[in-house]
């Protein structure tokens, strides 16, 4: 199941993508909004596959979400200008699509990302460093450094072992990029199991630091957890 998001002002314009949409078998539409704020905070705690994305928006437009987000979805963006194709394509968007928007050059669009091989990158257990931009710099943290991550508005919290890294990222998408010892434990942390001295019902302890766990995480991060 691919999983979709439609971020436009425009009420008819979010309709008649989600009418095409629902013609397609393996499309559940997630997320359907006017807010592209409400967008930017939902990826943060959800996996979307493509998302249908306005240029023309208030507060924020298209181009400058892409401009905020690194690993983004794979992005359609939709706009009644044609003034913005070239610079779109800047950001690694995989169709541009002019209003009114006709079910034909919907149907095209969607062949372009061969939709039923949109998957998660597979983790790599065997890897040793995990790359972040940082200061506009790519850099390289050796994993068993981690302690936990943790969310912080539309930026994560890395704390190593020397250091803190603050970095533009979700927690969803470095999830997929670490390995099976780093686990969710809430909706705002991950933990690297692996450093964890102590567990209660509702934290886990790593170097006199508590990380907590919450509910919906509990079973499968006390199931994890070898103390």
């Amino acid at each position: 199941m691919i999983k979709i998001g439609i971020v436009d002002d425009e009420l008819l314009a979010r309709k008649v993508l989600e009418e095409y949409c629902s013609k397609i078998n393996n499309f559940k539409i997630i997320l359907n909004t006017s807010n592209p704020l409400e967008f930017i905070n939902f990826v943060q705690e959800h996996d979307v596959d493509l998302v249908f994305l306005d240029i023309e928006m208030p507060e924020l437009n298209g181009l400058e979400i892409l401009r905020s987000m690194i690993n983004a979805p794979k992005v359609i963006l939709t706009t009644a200008y044609s003034e913005y194709a070239l610079e779109s394509y800047d950001y690694g968007v995989v169709d541009y699509l002019l209003k009114p928007i006709k079910l034909e050059r919907f149907l095209k669009a969607i062949n372009k990302i061969s939709a039923s091989k949109i998957v998660a990158p597979k983790k790599d257990s065997k890897k040793e460093e995990l790359q972040i931009k940082y200061d506009g710099l790519l850099t390289n943290i050796p994993l068993k450094s981690i302690l936990y991550i943790q969310s912080f508005g539309n930026y994560l919290k890395i704390f190593t072992d020397s250091r803190m890294y603050l970095i533009s990222e979700t927690l969803i998408n470095i999830t997929k990029r670490l390995p099976e010892n780093f686990q969710r434990t809430h909706k705002s942390y991950i933990a690297n199991l692996d450093r964890v001295t102590k567990a209660t019902r509702v934290h886990l302890v790593i170097e006199d630091k508590k990380v907590p766990v919450s509910a919906m995480y509990k079973v499968v991060v006390f199931e994890k957890v070898n103390i």
